[in-house]
Parts: structure tokens; sequence; C-alpha cells
């Protein structure tokens, strides 16, 4: 179980590297916290799937509400960043 924000993020980071690891992506600086899953990274829905599968994986915690992440106001969101997902899985964990 994460303890810290700090190992929620490294965490998740650890989740979109696992997930892009067999793309051809070059990103200057590697993932970071500001680093957005659509417009940087060229995540489909199929990948966004997967992500929040990986993520219930490494919090060992299934279920989580990720509507709450991707969609508002029953729209599908344009994008999020890392440190939306840390936010969202802080608040899941209560971190």
């Amino acid at each position: 179980m994460a303890a810290s924000r700090s190992e929620v993020e490294a965490k998740v980071i650890d989740v979109v590297q696992q997930t892009v690891a067999d793309w051809d992506l070059d990103l200057p600086g590697g993932i970071s916290k500001d680093t957005q899953l659509i417009e940087d990274l060229g995540f489909e829905s199929i990948d966004i799937v997967q992500f929040a599968i990986g993520i219930e994986q490494a919090f060992d915690r299934k279920g989580m509400p990720f509507e709450k992440l991707f969609m508002d106001d029953g729209e599908y969101v344009d994008d999020v960043k890392v440190s939306q997902v840390t936010d969202f899985v802080c608040g899941e964990l209560r971190v």
C-alpha cells in the first residue's frame, strides 16, 4: 500500500510506462506528472481500459470508479494528466 502522494505518483508513472513500453514514443524528459495520456502518449479507448486495469492491479484495488476521472457530466474528458490520475488514486486510497 502506498503511504504517500509521491509513492502513489511513482506507481502511476510506472503503470503508464508499462502501458506504453512497446510503443515507439519519443518523449523528451520521459513521463512526468504533467504528461497527458491522449495528447502526449496517444492513448486510445482500449489503452485507457488497459491502463485502468493496471492501476487497479498496482494498488490492489478492484472496482475503482474511473468514470470520475475520465468523464464529466456524462461526457468523456478531452485528456487526463498523470497528476490527475495521482489525485484520483490518492482520493480513492485516502492518501
